[in-house]
């Protein structure tokens, strides 16, 4: 089978997860009778490329509908991580009311906010109309189309470039990233920088995190392989930051028009080579780690259940779907599931159809133990559910193995 990203005939599977619904096809109550949609979902290592991605693909109308349920802002966590990210551009690109930002996949405008309170002009580009209509209420210039080479020039000809572009979370979302590249080449001013934010592959793997895999995450991203892909966009790639406590594990990839890179790009990429993260032996008993975790989180809630325990989750996210789908966590086993954001509640979760509620309803049931399917927000869920754990109930987190997570030690 050919590479998604360089089209060589060199990829090979390590992990099948079967067949499951959408992640974020969340279901309306008068929908539950009927059978959701459900699309294989296999991953696989480029040999040539060295980028990992799923090989199934789902039409982008299907992924991104009207209603799609992904909000940014209801993530504190999440808003003082991109906040701390626009105050240090602003300074260290000296950004004023002449420059532009852009940011590509941006939401409800949970980023671009900050620059816009700062008097810098910003334009945000998402495919979501929901999320997009909250930027522009917000303040926020945006405008609701997929980014691409042809809108990359369509921008440049009305007189646009950017002095800085930030993509957050869309590189594992865009089918096709060479073009997704290029336009961001057109995009970037002389002398611009372009900030690329990814969950890191190596943690995927060495920390067990499957249930990061999805369909809307169409690729896993490492040093070397993004590397290859801003080089075929003319493009290089400079610097790397990296933050454990987002999405289990991100980096930050720093890109422009001209080479130069840091030290501590050297170092990332003397590592993957080290540990083989750039060879198939690196992925290959993955999915029997996968496996057992599966079985144990099994073991685990049913014992919990056999012994009269009820059992809640927290976090309706795309992530909590694999996890919830490929485990086999019905309705039998999970009651319902609690989440923050208010466009999601009143839905069912995908394929198990557990009813998504407010998060009071943690206190209002008062379920014995609540499952965090959102474990890379775990540490911000249990400062702010410290009442559940005052009135004895007790979270579990899934990865990168089950357990039961000390009370008094939260």
């Amino acid at each position: 089978m050919s590479c998604r990203v360089c089209g060589a005939d060199s990829v090979r599977p390590f992990l099948d997860l079967g067949t499951t619904p959408l992640s974020d096809g969340l279901v309306k109550p008068e929908r539950l009778d009927q059978a959701d949609p459900r699309f294989a979902l296999e991953v696989a290592f480029c040999e040539t490329c060295k980028v990992v991605h799923i090989l199934e693909d789902v039409p982008e109308d299907v992924l991104f509908p009207e209603d799609y349920p992904y909000f940014s802002s209801f993530s504190d966590h999440l808003l003082a991580h991109s906040r701390a990210h626009a105050l240090n551009l602003i300074e260290t690109r000296k950004l004023d009311g002449d420059s532009l930002v852009v940011e590509l996949a941006s939401n409800d405008g949970y980023l671009l906010k900050n620059f816009v309170e700062a008097g810098v002009p910003v334009l945000g580009i998402d495919p979501a109309p929901a999320q997009v209509q909250a930027a522009n209420d917000g303040g926020v210039r945006s405008i609701c189309r997929f980014f691409g080479a042809d809108l990359a020039d369509e921008l440049v000809a009305d007189g646009m470039q950017a002095d800085v572009i930030i993509a957050n979370n869309v590189f594992a979302h865009v089918p096709d990233l060479n073009g997704f590249a290029a336009g961001m080449k057109t995009l970037l001013a002389p002398g611009g920088l372009i900030t690329i934010e990814n969950p890191y592959v190596r943690d995927l793997i060495d920390h067990c995190e499957f249930d990061t895999i999805y369909h809307e995450h169409l690729y896993y991203h490492s040093c070397t392989g993004i590397e290859g892909i801003v080089n075929r966009a003319g493009l290089h790639l400079n610097h790397v930051e990296y933050f454990a406590d987002l999405h289990g594990g991100t980096l930050r990839w720093h890109v422009s028009h001209e080479p130069g890179r840091s030290p501590e790009l050297e170092q990332y990429l003397a590592a993957e080579a080290e540990s083989g993260l750039d060879t198939f032996a690196y992925y290959e008993g993955f999915a029997q780690r996968v496996a057992q975790l599966r079985t144990d989180l099994l073991e685990l809630l049913t014992g919990l259940r056999e012994k009269g325990h009820t059992v809640a989750a927290y976090g309706a996210a795309a992530k909590g779907s694999t996890m919830l789908n490929y485990v086999g966590l019905d309705a039998g086993l999970i009651d319902f599931v609690v989440d923050r954001n208010v466009h999601k509640q009143g839905l069912h979760m995908p394929g198990t159809h557990q009813p998504i509620l407010g998060v009071e309803a943690l206190l209002e049931r008062q379920p014995d133990y609540c499952l965090i399917l959102a474990w890379n927000f775990a540490d911000e869920i249990v400062k702010q559910q410290q009442s559940y754990l005052d009135a004895g109930g007790q979270f579990v987190v899934p990865v990168p193995s089950p357990r039961v997570l000390d009370p008094v030690a939260s």
